[in-house]
């Protein structure tokens, strides 16, 4: 599979006068195909099942270069799969994206590529906490966006709780930065540790809150049955 093959695919599924809406809705100045999200599913599903390992990281590598905003997503869903040995390359690759993160849609797709390597190796979270430092929001954000696994358990084992409260207290952090899409990163994360460790998200919020931009408090709060908004 070429990159120029895969391409080619992807443009048999343009939609006619989508991808204007696309580059008016994201305001990111990139070229767009106009095509769906379920189609860029169906074709990255098909590549992971026959191409190799090594195959698919040349090719994730090689759809991402060209800025298309489908063929970056494509590029992150070729990746997203959570069995994947060796993941070494996978997680190099993943993290050679983050200087390029511009668009919530692609930085959204491509942590959840990292997702996958990070709950597979756990040891990552290390590299993972050197990137709450950067100067780029994108990445400052990626960091929460990666490690929404460790938000979804109902019963994580004593180093998955760990990493829990280690992103709390980068999130703790987060809330004095006014940025929207920062305030955003830190509701999105309390929002669905909401659901599985209510009194946490309480106890955060009690602590916190007042630092929060409104909406991030609605957000955070929406399944508790407290109001923080």
């Amino acid at each position: 599979m070429t990159l120029e093959d895969a391409l080619a695919q992807l443009e048999t599924h343009v939609e006619p006068g989508r991808a204007e809406g696309m580059a008016d809705y994201h305001k990111v100045p990139r070229r767009y195909l106009g095509v769906a999200n379920p189609a860029i599913n169906e074709l990255a599903k098909e590549w992971r099942q026959t191409l190799t390992v090594d195959e698919r990281v040349t090719l994730a590598r090689d759809l991402w270069n060209t800025d298309i905003f489908e063929a970056r997503l494509a590029a992150a869903k070729l990746l997203t799969q959570a069995r994947i040995r060796p993941d070494d390359a996978v997680w190099e690759l993943i993290k050679s994206w983050l200087p390029d993160l511009d668009s919530w849609a692609i930085a959204d797709h491509a942590m959840m590529a990292g997702q996958k390597r990070l709950t597979a190796e756990p040891s990552r979270i290390e590299e993972v906490a050197t990137w709450t430092e950067s100067d780029s929001h994108w990445i400052r954000r990626a960091a929460m966006v990666i490690t929404l696994p460790f938000a979804h358990q109902n019963n994580p084992k004593p180093h998955e709780d760990e990493i829990r409260t280690r992103v709390l207290g980068w999130a703790e952090a987060y809330v004095q930065d006014p940025d929207w899409f920062i305030q955003k990163s830190v509701a999105w994360w309390l929002r669905e540790l909401s659901k599985h460790d209510a009194e946490r998200v309480r106890a955060f919020l009690k602590a916190n809150a007042s630092h929060m931009k409104r909406f991030a408090r609605r957000e955070a709060s929406k399944y508790l049955d407290e109001n923080f908004g």
